[in-house]
C-alpha cells in the first residue's frame, strides 16, 4: 500500500511517528509523508519516506490560508494517488479529511488533543466544531488518545461512535527511553516540559515555585520547551526571560536530546489544562521517573496517584506547590519505587507495539473492505 502521513510538523513526525512508520516500512509499504519544513524533513527521509513541503498555518483562523491547506493536500492526494490516508493534528484531521473525501481515498483520523478550541467558548471553537462534525463523516477510523476526549466528541454528536477507538498516546519507544540507575539529586530538581503556552500550565508552575521560594523550600526549577507566541497563546520571550532574572526557573530552551534531560531530573511535572495523552509525560514514566500532573482528561492516565506520582487541583498553584512540596519530602527509597511503578505503567500501558498494532489492524480493515472492530 501507499500510504500518506499528514501532521502539522516535520518534527512531530520524526519524533512522534517514527516506530509506526519503521513497522510501515517493514511491511513493505510506501510512505509519503506531508508536513511544514521545520528542519527535520532530512531525518524523515533518512526512515524511507518521500516528503511534501506544505503550508499551514496550526493555529491561526484565517479561512484564506486555510483554504490554500486545503488545495495544497488535495493537489498532493491527487498526485500520489495513496491507498489510505493517516491525518494528524488538528488541520490535517479536518481539512485532510475533506480531500480525501473529493478523491474517495479511505482516511483514519488522529485525535491527538482537543487543542485551544475546546478550552474556550467563542466563535472560533464553534466553527471548529461545524468543521469536525462535517469532516469526520468520512474517515474509516478516528482514534482517541484518552476515552473523555472520545466521548465528547460522541455527545457533541462530531462522530459516529462506530468508527472510533483509544490509543494510549502516541506510544512510546520502551526500549529506547530506559531507566538508568540515579540517586536524588543534591538540590532536589523539578522538570516541565511543554511549548511555552499558557494552557500548558505554565503561569500555574511559575507561581507555585513563588510560594515555594516564600517558604525557603531550595529546589531547582527546569523549563524545557519551545517559546510559541502563534495566535496570542503563547507566553512571551520577555516574561520567560523575568522569571530567569529573577531567579525562579531555569529556561533550557529546547533539545533533540530530551532522554538525558529527563534522566538528570527527580520529577517530572505538567499542570496542563487539557491533552491528548502527553508524549512527555509518557517519556518520563517510561525512563523510570515520579510524575505531577493535573487531573484532567489526558494528563490523569499517566498518573496513578500515590503509587507513580501525585495529581493536582487544575488552575491552582497552591496546590501544585503542595504536590511539589510533599514530592520533594519524600524519602529517597520511596520515590524509587515510585519511578519503578511509572516505568511498569509505561510498559504495561503505554509501549507504542499496542499502538502500532491498532494501525495495523484499521489498515487491514481498509484493504478487505470490512468496519475496523476496536
Amino acid at each position: 500500500m501507499k500510504i500518506c502521513i499528514v501532521v502539522n510538523s516535520s518534527w512531530n513526525i520524526y519524533n512522534f511517528r517514527s516506530g509506526l512508520i519503521k513497522s510501515l516500512k517493514k511491511g513493505g509499504h510506501e510512505i509519503v509523508t506531508i508536513a511544514p519544513n521545520d528542519g527535520y524533513i532530512p531525518l524523515i527521509e533518512r526512515l524511507g519516506c518521500r516528503h511534501h513541503i506544505i503550508e499551514i498555518d496550526s493555529k491561526g483562523s484565517n479561512p484564506l490560508k486555510d483554504i490554500w491547506f486545503f488545495l495544497q493536500l488535495l493537489h498532493i492526494y491527487w498526485v500520489e494517488k495513496p491507498d489510505v490516508v493517516l491525518h494528524y493534528t488538528i488541520k490535517p484531521n479536518i481539512y485532510g479529511s475533506f480531500a480525501a473525501a473529493l478523491l474517495r481515498i479511505p482516511a483514519i483520523n488522529n485525535v491527538t488533543g482537543l487543542g485551544t478550541v475546546f478550552l474556550h467558548q467563542n466563535l472560533t471553537a464553534r466553527i471548529a466544531r461545524w468543521l469536525y462534525r462535517w469532516s469526520f463523516r468520512f474517515p474509516q477510523t478516528v482514534f482517541f488518545q484518552n476515552q473523555e476526549d472520545r466521548q465528547l466528541f460522541i455527545d457533541l454528536k462530531l462522530v459516529d461512535e462506530k468508527i472510533t477507538d483509544v490509543l494510549p498516546g502516541s506510544g512510546i519507544d520502551v526500549k529506547k527511553f530506559v531507566p538508568l540507575p540515579s540517586r536524588k539529586n543534591e538540590v532536589f530538581t523539578f522538570l516541565l516540559i511543554a511549548r511555552i503556552l499558557y494552557d500548558k500550565g505554565i503561569l500555574e508552575y511559575v507561581e507555585a515555585i513563588r510560594i515555594l521560594r516564600r517558604k525557603g523550600i531550595r529546589a531547582k526549577f527546569w523549563l524545557l520547551g519551545k517559546i510559541d507566541t502563534d495566535a496570542g497563546l503563547g507566553i512571551p520571550p520577555e516574561e520567560v526571560a523575568n522569571w530567569q532574572a529573577e531567579g525562579l526557573i531555569e529556561y533550557l530552551g529546547t533539545t533533540d536530546d530530551v532522554i538525558s534531560v529527563i534522566r538528570r531530573a527527580d520529577c517530572v511535572l505538567l499542570p496542563s489544562y487539557r491533552e491528548g495523552t502527553p508524549r512527555t509525560l509518557l517519556e518520563a514514566a517510561s525512563l523510570g521517573k515520579p510524575i505531577i500532573a493535573t487531573d484532567v482528561p489526558g494528563c490523569r492516565e499517566t498518573v496513578q496517584h500515590g503509587i507513580n506520582g501525585l495529581l493536582c487541583k487544575v488552575k491552582d498553584p497552591a496546590d501544585l506547590a503542595a504536590k511539589m512540596e510533599q514530592i520533594m519530602q519524600t524519602d529517597e527509597a520511596t520515590l524509587r519505587q515510585m519511578g519503578y511503578n511509572s516505568r511498569k505503567l509505561a510498559v504495561e500501558r503505554f509501549d507504542q507495539n499496542i499502538v502500532i498494532d491498532k494501525y495495523q489492524r484499521a489498515l487491514a480493515s481498509i484493504v478487505a473492505g470490512v468496519p475496523f472492530i476496536p
